[in-house]
């Protein structure tokens, strides 16, 4: 009866881990605008290049979407197979882990590598900021997707953390908590403590209600930017907010953004497409890769191949602080050959294997990701202060450095206030 028991269990959690998601608030774009969004798509896979950082919410887009540039689709895929996970973050490690199960490959030992890197993580202070919970929130619904039974007792501490702490959420992590309490919620077997449910569904309603206040009267979620993933949450929750979400306004207005050409980098189209196309994060697990499964879109006849190679440029990269009141003052330059379009990751990167006082850290967001301190200089809310690279006077994109192409041939980094 015990081994009964156990493999009962045992199919309850399977059963669970393989229910179709229901999208109880979801709109669609019309088929006049389809076009438009197509656009975008071509525009973002077109960024996939040799030279380019292997970008894994690219290619969770691309299969969430169906990608048009099947190449495209394959080299990102082998790219990411073969990175190095030792240098990853949470957020980046569980992103890869999504675009490898979304492209029906085995993610390898990368789960549990987070499944044991999510049972050492806690928060920095009893008040993180909001930024802290982003990646561990991408963690959860990873592993929720791979395996929701070993996740559920980190699950629920991560989700008793996310009720203890006061800091108001921003939209993005608010959005990626919610996707990741939500698979936990629906995961849940039959005949489980109705406590986990029960936890699960109060800090989605708090969570959710944080959202809602964010929906502006044009149907914007905070900003343009974050509006996907939040619209990916609102359409999947399980427990709605008590301020009534219209999908359709927000849709129409995100169509009339990328119009007016405000999607144009790959990561804000990567983080809106799934959204376009009627898909969530949670439907990672049920993407069919099977040849004949699914008729792939025609690829337009402009699309351009992905290149092999690329000449070497060389980059001028100068590091500067001269704030007072900071310990280390410098203004020190270097130069650094990289090849012509990779992004600005990859110079640091060439930098820092150079020189150790290039050294630098990130921090994951929904952007990519953002460097946050240069030779163990860091940025601080509290003071306002934060690293700016610029190309001349220009400033460029505040430094998420992961998917910017990158030709300039001078570039500084700024410790500076706002």
């Amino acid at each position: 009866m015990a081994w009964f028991a156990l493999h009962l269990l045992s199919l309850l959690w399977a059963m669970a881990g393989t229910s179709p998601q229901t999208h109880r608030n979801s709109c669609s774009v019309p088929t006049a605008q389809k076009p438009v969004v197509d656009g975008i798509q071509v525009l973002m896979e077109n960024s996939v290049t040799s030279s380019s950082y292997p970008n894994p919410s690219v290619l969770i887009a691309m299969n969430l979407a169906g990608a048009y540039d099947m190449e495209a689709q394959k080299f990102l895929t082998y790219e990411l197979m073969a990175s190095n996970t030792a240098d990853l973050t949470i957020g980046q490690l569980a992103l890869t882990i999504m675009a490898l199960t979304s492209s029906c490959r085995d993610p390898g030992n990368r789960v549990s590598i987070l499944l044991k890197q999510m049972e050492n993580w806690a928060p920095s202070s009893p008040n993180a900021e909001a930024s802290a919970f982003y990646g561990p929130s991408l963690a959860i619904l990873a592993l929720c997707q791979k395996n929701s039974e070993a996740t559920l007792p980190i699950a629920v501490r991560f989700a008793k953390i996310l009720r203890a702490n006061s800091s108001p959420f921003n939209v993005d992590t608010g959005a990626v908590a919610t996707l990741a309490l939500t698979c936990m919620y629906n995961k849940l077997p039959v005949g489980s403590e109705e406590a986990y449910r029960t936890l699960f569904g109060q800090v989605l309603k708090d969570i959710v209600e944080n959202l809602s206040i964010r929906i502006k009267t044009n149907g914007i979620i905070g900003d343009i930017y974050s509006t996907g993933l939040a619209m990916q949450a609102l359409s999947v929750t399980p427990e709605q907010p008590n301020k009534d979400w219209n999908c359709k306004k927000t849709m129409d207005m995100i169509l009339h953004e990328i119009k007016q050409g405000k999607f144009h980098n790959p990561m804000s189209i990567a983080q809106i497409l799934p959204s376009l196309k009627g898909k969530t994060y949670l439907d990672v697990p049920q993407v069919t890769c099977s040849p004949g499964d699914d008729v792939q879109p025609t690829l337009p006849n402009d699309l351009s191949p992905v290149p092999t190679s690329a000449s070497n440029i060389t980059v001028i990269y100068t590091i500067n602080n001269q704030l007072r009141g900071v310990e280390l003052l410098f203004n020190v330059t270097m130069d650094v050959s990289v090849k012509s379009g990779s992004v600005l990751l990859v110079v640091l990167e060439e930098a820092q294997r150079r020189n150790p006082m290039f050294k630098f850290e990130t921090t994951m967001t929904s952007w990519g990701l953002v460097i946050s301190s240069i030779n163990n200089i860091a940025e601080n809310v509290n003071h306002k202060t934060y690293w700016q690279f610029l190309s001349g006077t220009t400033p460029l994109n505040e430094g998420v450095a992961d998917y910017i192409p990158f030709n300039q041939e001078h570039i500084t980094a700024n410790f500076t206030q706002y």
